[in-house]
């Protein structure tokens, strides 16, 4: 982020792009790469709005609220959000979500171990093999390799969703961009904070009392946290907590929702339906667009369990990852042939999504074996190094095609 990013916001700056499939095209003069990059986009978005959705349904279902009505208020606040502000609503609530969550993650890291007995004894009623990574052997690189893979894959895949590229772009200058991954890994701190929840949650038992018996039958370990919160803190700070989850799940929702609905309007519509489209038609089909956006989503969730969701999620960043080529790579090379990067985004998809259906839907993490170690590889890395292969091998014919037919044409003239 610090080094990339800064670099194409002023490539975007200087050319008026808006979304990444804008730079694509821009970059390598291919409509149909452009396409497939837009369509990616807002393919591998879909579940990750809905997994807000159910987020925020989780929160209102622990104040009690029951059935359907937790997700058509979380849709109706979501779209009340960004219809008339866009960007600016979720820009200047981040500040009060950022502040809301820190407040929250201090308070449970500091109030709950106290209240069950210290660090010692949580991790104590964990099993074993459920705090340790385990161990690799001669002929199997282990559950560290999948862990490092899964690592650097995630963060890869991170940057390239649409929402971040959508903040990259309307930010004021390179120096905030640089500024903000300065700071970024203070946040990702608190993210391994709130991951210590699960284990807080295991040691409370909350899963076993029957008061929220009903919460984890909707919902099963998607309740835990809140149900930990409801059994430690007064009802005071439980509403703040939640708060901070329910406005930490809307924040993200909304510029995902802006940032699918500038790919379709900047990229499929305006490209291939309505060349002639003026900014004030555009910026008014984008509104509409991220309201059906936000409707599908709400449509998914409600129609679908919630492991539909974050399997679907999981889904996501095998397929967001496959634009790196045309994004990340292109920012620093034209040699690059526009159909080899097709031929390898198609590459790379085929087998993320043959790995993650052989997963059962449910992992993405898949063994490979080569030279007869097995190394279990986190499948969206796997895809995307095939897709880098496919893509650099096929531009070299090719690039020499193209010149050729630009050798005969001159010739010719």
């Amino acid at each position: 982020m610090f080094l990339v990013f800064p670099r194409l916001w002023s490539v975007a700056h200087a050319n008026g792009y808006v979304t990444a499939a804008d730079f694509v095209r821009g970059r390598f003069g291919s409509r149909a790469l452009a396409l497939v990059i837009a369509l990616t986009g807002i393919a591998a978005t879909m579940p990750y709005i809905a997994l807000q959705l159910v987020g925020i349904e989780v929160v209102l279902e622990g104040l009690g609220i029951h059935g359907e009505w937790p997700l058509i208020i979380a849709f109706a606040v979501l779209a009340a959000f960004t219809y008339a502000s866009g960007l600016r609503a979720p820009a200047l609530i981040a500040i009060v979500k950022d502040l809301l969550i820190y407040v929250t993650v201090i308070a449970a890291i500091v109030v709950i171990p106290e209240q069950l007995g210290g660090y010692g004894k949580i991790f104590a009623s964990i099993p074993h093999p459920k705090l340790l990574l385990g161990t690799a052997s001669a002929n199997n690189l282990g559950p560290q390799a999948a862990y490092a893979t899964l690592a650097l894959g995630s963060a890869l895949a991170l940057l390239l969703y649409p929402h971040a590229i959508t903040g990259v772009f309307s930010s004021s200058s390179e120096q905030v961009i640089r500024r903000n991954a300065v700071v970024l890994p203070a946040y990702s701190f608190a993210l391994g904070l709130i991951a210590l929840l699960g284990y807080m949650a295991v040691a409370s038992g909350v899963a076993s009392m029957p008061e929220f018996a009903p919460g984890f039958k909707a919902f099963g370990a998607n309740f835990a946290v809140p149900a930990l919160f409801l059994k430690v803190f007064p009802s005071w700070f439980v509403g703040v907590a939640f708060a901070a989850i329910a406005i930490g799940a809307l924040v993200p929702a909304a510029i995902m929702s802006i940032a699918c609905a500038n790919l379709f309007t900047r990229n499929v519509y305006k490209e291939y339906f309505r060349r002639d489209c003026s900014t004030a038609h555009e910026s008014q089909c984008a509104k509409i667009t991220s309201l059906i956006v936000k409707l599908g989503a709400l449509v998914f969730a409600i129609g679908l369990p919630p492991q539909y969701a974050i399997e679907l999620q999981l889904l996501g960043g095998i397929l967001i990852i496959q634009t790196l080529p045309s994004i990340v790579l292109g920012l620093y090379t034209r040699w690059l042939n526009p159909y080899a990067l097709l031929l390898g985004w198609m590459a790379g998809m085929g087998i993320g999504i043959a790995m993650w259906a052989t997963l059962g839907f449910a992992k993405t993490t898949y063994s490979l074996a080569v030279f007869g170690m097995t190394i279990p590889c986190y499948a969206a890395l796997s895809a995307l190094l095939l897709n880098i292969i496919v893509s650099t091998v096929l531009t070299v014919p090719f690039n020499a095609i193209e010149q050729r037919r630009v050798a005969n044409c001159r010739s010719a003239g």
